[in-house]
């Protein structure tokens, strides 16, 4: 069975290094995906690995958007770091703002905002969080679309304060039967099987539907899917995942239009 008509995007987070250091393959990733999440400083990223990335990027046709983080460059992002919700909405404008500046001195603006690792965790499964990411989002160019966990607290929250959101499901993650994302503490959160994710990528899409840890299916939206950049297999990951979706007849493309 092919699901012909169907589109989807394929994301990746990217610009992961910082100064010297060098994290995944940014370049091969780009030829694959058709969005990428570019690091704002403050899990990784600077200004000069920012703007070759970027570059990179309108060089492949790829859209762009801003990747902020709690700032936590030791643990990658990875870490609840304490802040009130309105400390988490300044320091989530303030990367937005330099994520703008160097994809406009790229020649390549930015038009998304997704939030990475445990902040964006947390704007799945924290109202106050979502909100305070909404609100950077709204405060700083509204224009800018939310790349939000689906189902989802942020999800929800941005769409009714009139931002445009798209819904993103992950290849090689495991999912809770709430939903949610399987602890990185777990065994088993993490896929790795190249071919095991992209078949469940597949039936997902075919099915609007996020497939839990015990195969049930709750229904949502899915704009865009989300393969990680840092895993040891992840161009693998990425390659098959796009493979096996043209082969059923499911476009990929950018969901945000590029200039």
């Amino acid at each position: 069975m092919t699901a012909k008509g169907l589109q989807v995007d394929i994301n990746s987070d990217m610009g992961e290094g910082f100064g010297a250091y060098r994290l995944g393959d940014d370049a091969a990733i780009l030829d694959i995906v058709s969005s990428a999440n570019v690091a704002c400083g403050f899990h990784a990223g600077d200004p000069e690995i920012m703007a070759a990335t970027f570059s990179m990027a309108r060089e492949k046709g790829v859209a762009v958007g801003a990747h902020p983080s709690f700032a936590d460059l030791w643990g990658f992002g990875r870490r609840v770091i304490p802040h009130s919700v309105d400390e988490i909405e300044r320091l989530v404008a303030y990367q937005i703002g330099a994520a703008q500046a160097l994809s406009a001195y790229a020649g390549h603006p930015i038009r998304y905002v997704k939030a990475h690792g445990a902040l964006g965790n947390l704007t799945q499964t924290d109202r106050g969080v979502a909100e305070a990411v909404t609100r950077a989002v709204k405060a700083v160019d509204p224009s800018l679309i939310c790349l939000a966990i689906a189902l989802g607290f942020q999800d929800r929250i941005a769409r009714d304060a009139g931002l445009t959101v798209r819904s993103e499901i992950f290849a090689d993650r495991a999912y809770t039967e709430e939903g949610f994302l399987v602890s990185r503490k777990l065994e088993g959160a993490v896929i790795h099987d190249a071919e095991k994710a992209a078949e469940r990528v597949v039936r997902m899409v075919k099915q609007g539907a996020i497939e839990t840890i015990s195969g049930q299916a709750l229904k949502t939206p899915i704009d865009s899917i989300c393969v990680h950049s840092d895993t040891p297999a992840a161009v693998v990951i990425a390659a098959r995942v796009r493979a096996r979706l043209e082969e059923d007849g499911i476009s990929v493309r950018a969901f945000a239009a590029i200039a």
